[in-house]
């Protein structure tokens, strides 16, 4: 199963779990400070801890987290769980972000998000956000039994190889399918503007070809070390757009569909299977959610972990791009 290749028993990990309340569905911990990345984010030991907390019920969780960790939120606080809740669930990406926290004596920054906005983001891709995280190595902290779930996840990676054969050439090798993948919650984000350094994907993949080739063996069901080849015909094609999660072929059919026609999907599908420039259009679909989701959930970041928190955490993404680009050039 490609969810066993995520598994983690991280003592560290477990260790900052402990400072939470416990009732999560599931956990798990991304970025360089987990896995090394090459570039400015490569040094792995005093890397900002990343963490999404899924949890079934929020307002409870939130109210039960207020008691135990006040001091991690900003000033929304005073208005309670249930106000915490709505913004979480209402506004960006459908979390609500906890940053710059000392914890265990590592510096952290966590995420809570509801398991039942978790599964619609991993099946329809209505945000590509937390998702996209998943797409890529993280090491899981802790999981509950809930096969709905675990089939999310699961989709998840599947429907990522997808989008990434359709935007791929016929013949390719392992890493550029994994850069391809690295790269779609990407598509379309203003941060890569503004904010990251230009070269991510692949700082993220090249260290880390052997964790992506673990995510995803079961799926790809060998592991080739030389060039891979798929059906690049109309009607392979076409299998694979319909097979993409619904968010993005609806994305597609806006994109595709001239005013006036009101096609349905598949018919739109059809003819995008047909294009040959149906890898771009794919990469347009992706933009189309990426870009206004990383917009939303950027400014809730602003009132999420306050001013002065935003102001030194913006600046330390600045700070990292603006070193990989003197890297790049010196």
């Amino acid at each position: 199963m490609a969810l066993q290749a995520l598994q983690s028993s991280g003592v560290t990990f477990r260790r900052i779990l402990s400072h939470f309340p416990e009732e999560l569905s599931l956990a798990f911990a991304y970025g360089s400070g987990v896995y090394r990345q090459a570039g400015p984010n490569s040094d792995q030991k005093n890397a900002m801890l990343d963490f999404v907390f899924t949890v079934d019920d929020p307002v409870a969780w939130h109210s039960k987290n207020l008691k135990k960790n006040w001091n991690h939120y900003s000033f929304l606080k005073v208005l309670g769980p249930k106000f915490i809740t709505s913004i979480q669930n209402n506004y960006g990406a459908g979390v609500y972000y906890n940053s710059l926290i000392m914890c265990d004596g590592r510096l952290i920054k966590y995420g809570v998000i509801s398991t039942s906005i978790l599964i619609e983001d991993l099946l329809n891709w209505n945000n590509l956000y937390i998702a996209g995280r998943l797409q890529k190595p993280v090491k899981i902290v802790t999981m509950n039994e809930d096969i709905t779930l675990r089939s999310a996840l699961d989709r998840n990676l599947k429907s990522a190889v997808t989008a990434a054969f359709l935007m791929l050439p016929e013949s390719f090798s392992e890493e550029d399918l994994f850069i391809e993948i690295a790269g779609l919650s990407y598509s379309g984000d203003f941060r890569m503007l503004v904010g990251e350094d230009k070269t991510k994907v692949l700082n993220i993949v090249k260290p880390n070809i052997a964790h992506f080739r673990e995510l995803y063996g079961s799926i790809l069901q060998e592991n080739p070390q030389g060039r891979l080849e798929i059906d690049k015909s109309p009607e392979g094609q076409f299998t694979q757009l319909m097979t993409l999660p619904k968010s993005l072929q609806q994305q597609i059919n806006h994109i595709m569909d001239p005013p006036g026609k009101n096609r349905d999907v598949e018919e739109t599908l059809f003819q995008v299977a047909h294009d040959p420039d149906c890898g771009d259009v794919v990469r347009l679909g992706l933009s189309a959610i990426v870009r206004p989701s990383s917009i939303r959930q950027s400014t809730k970041g602003i009132f999420t972990a306050g001013m002065k928190k935003s102001v030194i955490y913006s600046s330390l993404k600045l700070h990292k791009m603006w070193t990989g680009w003197l890297r790049k050039t010196s």
